[in-house]
């Protein structure tokens, strides 16, 4: 898979940072039907209304972004790192990427 922003991390590293309990914040930037319909927790945050959310996110936290298949993520740490956060990352392929290797049960909309 090609890469999709400077900051991406694979499915298999979100799914360690995940079963080792570490101390991050998982985003979710797409819609909330697409939410709904199947997710692996995190904050839902839609793309749309990021730029209104900055302020309540902590600039200094690590945080993992992911959609359905990395695009709107990918744009959503760029805009995050454009506003002096230094610790966010890029799931790279989204949920399509986790349900193909990591989770088939997980329903995307």
């Amino acid at each position: 898979m090609s890469q999709q922003s400077d900051w991406d991390i694979s499915v298999e590293e979100l799914k360690e940072l995940l079963d080792r309990g570490e101390g991050f914040q998982l985003v979710d930037v797409r819609e909330e039907h697409e939410y709904e319909a199947g997710q692996i927790g995190g904050e839902l945050i839609p793309l749309g209304q990021l730029p209104e959310k900055i302020a309540s996110l902590d600039p200094d936290a690590h945080i993992v972004i992911h959609c359905k298949s990395g695009g709107r993520s990918a744009h959503a740490v760029k805009l995050l790192r454009a506003h002096g956060f230094t610790n966010v990352w890029n799931v790279q392929g989204g949920l399509l990427a986790w349900v193909d290797r990591i989770d088939a049960e997980i329903v995307v909309a």
